[in-house]
C-alpha cells in the first residue's frame, strides 16, 4: 500500500491499512490512522495526526511550520486532523506555535484545494472551506459552519457553528453562530437555510430570530444586549442560547455588523 518512491520515516506510525501514493512524503513520529489515503506528492509533516479514513489530495501539507517570524522550529508541536476529513490539492494545515499543542481540524470536514489553516486554529467539525479560503492564526471554527472561496478571515476571529460567510468576504470580527455573513465585516440576517437542512426545530429559529434581533435592533454594545436578554430568562433552546453566549466570550472583542 506504500509506492516504492515514497519516503515514510521509520518512527511514523501508519495504520496495515494505508495507502501512501508516489513521491509523497510521510515525516517522523507522524500517525495515520486506519483508511487514510495520502496521494502522490502529499507531504504528512513530523507529529501530524491523522484519524481514520482521512485522505490528503496531491500536494498537501499537514503540520507544516507556522508562518510566524519569532517561532522556532525546533518547537515540538503538531497538527491533528479528525477522522473522515478530506484534504484537497494544494491545501496548506500548518502546527502550532508552542510546544505540545495542535492545529486542530475536526471530523468529516472539507478542505477544499488552496485552502489555508494556520498555526493553532481550530476547526470543528463537519466544517467546510472553499476554495482558496484562508484562516489566519488561532482562527476558531464552529460545528457545521462554511466558509466560502476566497474568503480571508483575521487571526484570533471565530465563526460560530452554523454560520455561512460568503464568497471573497473579509472578517476581521466575530460572526456569531447560525449568522449569514459577507462583505467587509457585514451580517445580513441567519442562515436559514442552513438551519432548515440540519433539521433545527421550528422553536429554536424562531428562538434565534429573536436573539438576533435583541442584539443586533438596538446597535449598541452586543456583549452588553446578550447579557442581557440572557438575564431575562426568555431563551430556553440551547441554540438561542449558544447565540447569545457567543457574544460573551472571544478575544477581539468585536462582531460584525447588520447592514
Amino acid at each position: 500500500m506504500i509506492h516504492p518512491t515514497a519516503q515514510v520515516h521509520p518512527s511514523a506510525r501508519l495504520a496495515p491499512d494505508v495507502e501512501v501514493g508516489a513521491f509523497a512524503v510521510v515525516e517522523a513520529d507522524a500517525s495515520l490512522g486506519p483508511g487514510c489515503r495520502v496521494a502522490a506528492h502529499a507531504v504528512v509533516k513530523a507529529r501530524a495526526e491523522l484519524g481514520a479514513g482521512v485522505r490528503v489530495d496531491h500536494f498537501a501539507v499537514v503540520g507544516g511550520d507556522p508562518q510566524d517570524l519569532a517561532f522556532d522550529p525546533a518547537t515540538e508541536s503538531g497538527a491533528r486532523v479528525g477522522d473522515r476529513t478530506v484534504i484537497r490539492e494544494h491545501v496548506t494545515v500548518h502546527r502550532a506555535t508552542r510546544a505540545g499543542d495542535h492545529t486542530v481540524v475536526g471530523p468529516d470536514c472539507l478542505l477544499m484545494a488552496g485552502s489555508h489553516v494556520a498555526h493553532d486554529c481550530v476547526v470543528g467539525a463537519h466544517v467546510i472551506l472553499a476554495n482558496g479560503c484562508m484562516l489566519g492564526g488561532h482562527v476558531a471554527i464552529g460545528d457545521k459552519a462554511f466558509v466560502s472561496g476566497g474568503v480571508a478571515v483575521h487571526q484570533f476571529c471565530r465563526i460560530g457553528g452554523g454560520a455561512l460567510v460568503s464568497g471573497n468576504a473579509v472578517i476581521t470580527e466575530d460572526v456569531p453562530p447560525n449568522a449569514l455573513a459577507h462583505g467587509r465585516n457585514v451580517v445580513a440576517g441567519l442562515n436559514l437555510v442552513g438551519l432548515r437542512r440540519r433539521a433545527v426545530s421550528a422553536a429554536a429559529v424562531a428562538e434565534i430570530k429573536r436573539a438576533y434581533h435583541a442584539v443586533y435592533a438596538a446597535q449598541g454594545d452586543c456583549a452588553a444586549l446578550a447579557r442581557q436578554a440572557l438575564a431575562e430568562g426568555r431563551y430556553q433552546t440551547p441554540e438561542a442560547r449558544e447565540f447569545l453566549g457567543f457574544f460573551l466570550g472571544g478575544k477581539r472583542g468585536r462582531f460584525v455588523s447588520p447592514a
